[in-house]
């Protein structure tokens, strides 16, 4: 059984694209669709830059779908690559949750690239910038990160946003408390605590008024059924139902996303191989939860072709 997987945040660099788009028109149609949905030249600025802009959530999360979704296309319609046929689930991690039901059939290309741009601008209106903070707890497991977020909270927001994988937990919330968690994380036994160079502290309760604009928009959107399940990441269970797609699409803005429990369940389901569509970023998380699974990572058309070649 394989498993396609969409990236989230973080995995978008200046430049992303700019090699498929030439070598596949699919590609090149997918990023024209986004940019006309959104009525911004994001190809032009994922292509060029600068990369303060493209760091922006705002334009980072429509630029990673739409990059992802370029590699998809490409897949499919070049490489005859058919989802149903070719995967048993999909998941994406964070914003990939939306590429993944875009992939599957949930979502249009336009409707998701103004869904991402819309979440994306909530989510960094939610907490002033300088407020809330993101830390990497490296070499901590879940249960030592909600330790060590329990006990930085002192009264302030301070949560587990990401189980990522079994040695990598990040936390959100509070400046004030993510400081106090970098700095007692070594002494309650991580390996080290980084600091994220992010602009909000998403997947905790401060991204509420975030989750509240998700709720308004998704309910006036059309969810079809998604071809295959997703697993979904509040749950790390799979769904197909499309109210419920909507309700853990709210949730999930203010939860953790449950990566590591996402990939166990879809291995011990019988998945044996996962399939990265556009970053090289969940395929390491993936080797770490799951160290017998196949991992690939699709980025190049050289990849898609080898990858059309394996599964027709």
């Amino acid at each position: 059984m394989r498993a396609f997987l969409f990236p989230g945040q973080g995995s978008q660099s200046v430049g992303m694209g700019s090699g498929l788009a030439e070598a596949s028109s699919s590609a090149r149609d997918v990023f024209g669709e986004v940019d006309e949905a959104l009525g911004q030249s994001l190809f032009k600025l994922m292509r060029e830059g600068p990369e303060d802009e493209l760091k922006l959530t705002a334009n980072a999360q429509p630029a990673i779908m739409a990059h992802a979704l370029a590699v998809y296309a490409a897949l499919s319609r070049e490489g005859g690559v058919e989802l149903e046929k070719a995967a048993q689930f999909v998941a994406g991690h964070s914003l990939g949750e939306y590429s993944a039901l875009a992939a599957a059939g949930s979502f249009d290309l336009p409707t998701t690239a103004r869904l991402l741009k819309l979440r994306g601008q909530a989510m960094q209106a939610a907490v002033p910038v300088g407020l809330g903070a993101m830390a990497a707890l490296l070499g901590a497991d879940l249960e030592l990160a909600q330790r060590i977020a329990t006990a930085a909270a002192e009264g302030e927001v301070c949560t587990v946003a990401n189980d990522n994988d079994p040695s990598q937990v990040v936390l959100s919330g509070h400046k004030g408390a993510i400081d106090r968690a970098i700095a007692m994380a070594k002494d309650m036994g991580a390996k080290r605590a980084v600091p994220l160079p992010v602009s909000a502290p998403f997947h905790c309760p401060l991204m509420q008024p975030a989750a509240d604009a998700m709720a308004e928009a998704l309910a006036k959107t059309v969810i079809e059924p998604p071809h295959v399940p997703l697993f979904a990441n509040v749950t790390a269970t799979a769904v197909a139902d499309p109210s419920e797609i909507e309700r853990l699409l709210v949730s999930q803005v203010t939860g953790m996303v449950r990566w590591r429990e996402s990939i166990a369940n879809m291995a011990a389901a019988g998945v044996g191989e996962f399939v990265e569509l556009g970053g090289k970023v969940l395929g390491p998380m993936v080797k770490r939860i799951a160290p017998d699974a196949k991992v690939t990572s699709v980025v190049t058309i050289e990849d898609i072709e080898v990858l059309a070649k394996e599964i027709a």
